[in-house]
């Protein structure tokens, strides 16, 4: 489960933050300490070395060597700034329109997990209720426009985007909680597994699981190359299989 959510602050102050509307005033007499800029970039500099349980207000504040009252004049509270630093690390996607529908998609796909590669605690933001800025909304509007240029009718568009959003972001979120928990606990995966052989040795019944032994016997579990590849071997299988599905249904 997610610690955090986005979409949690007053949406009015939000919204007029996400988009820096109106922008922040010129200083008429003494410069202000800090900016919105300053402030989200502090942010997520605290989350990714320390990460999202360790980011408060305080903290912030710390970090820029500041009162923390300082930040109150710019963003009301958590819930806010965590929109904030969500949004402006999805505008790093820099997302390039060139290519067909499938490489603009698979593109997208990229970029989406080299986000959550480069802040882990993205991980631990539900963004069922999305931070509705730039950095999300230029994204859906990449993905929804490779998707309607397959000729799709608009419903089946909008249907195969929170399918294929959904594949993404979960699997991407799954693929760095895996590193994270390897990287806090001190114990890798297959260390993790090792330590439970006796349940293979002792529990499992090859009768009731048939399936499973079946494909254990062809050698199915074992992996070519590092973890790491596996990994990446399975979400690129995995999205190939989506957009296999989104394609089939063009026939």
């Amino acid at each position: 489960m997610a610690a955090e959510r986005s979409g949690g602050g007053d949406p009015a102050r939000t919204l007029a933050l996400l988009w820096r509307t109106p922008p922040e005033p010129k200083p008429v007499g003494r410069r202000p300490k800090v900016s919105v800029d300053q402030i989200v970039t502090a942010a997520i500099a605290v989350a990714d070395r320390e990460g999202l349980g360790a980011m408060s207000m305080a903290r912030v504040a710390q970090e820029l060597t500041v009162g923390t009252m300082s930040l109150y004049t710019h963003v009301p509270g958590k819930a806010e700034l965590i929109d904030l630093m969500a949004d402006a690390v999805l505008q790093e996607r820099e997302l390039d329109a060139g290519g067909t529908w499938r490489e603009r998609v698979k593109h997208y796909a990229d970029r989406t997990r080299a986000v959550y590669q480069a802040h882990p605690w993205m991980r631990d933001v539900s963004m069922v209720r999305p931070p509705l800025g730039p950095g999300l909304m230029d994204g859906q509007e990449f993905l929804l426009a490779a998707l309607a240029d397959t000729g799709l009718e608009p419903r089946q568009v909008t249907v195969a985007h929170v399918a294929v959003e959904g594949f993404v972001h979960g699997a991407a979120a799954a693929e760095v909680d895996d590193q994270q928990l390897a990287a806090t606990t001190g114990e890798s995966g297959d260390s993790w597994w090792g330590a439970r052989q006796v349940f293979w040795d002792d529990y499992f019944d090859v009768e009731r699981y048939p399936t499973m032994t079946a494909l254990w016997n062809a050698d199915a579990y074992d992996i070519e190359g590092s973890l790491a590849d596996h990994v990446r071997g399975s979400f690129d299988y995995g999205l190939d299989k989506l957009l296999d599905g989104i394609e089939g249904g063009l026939r």
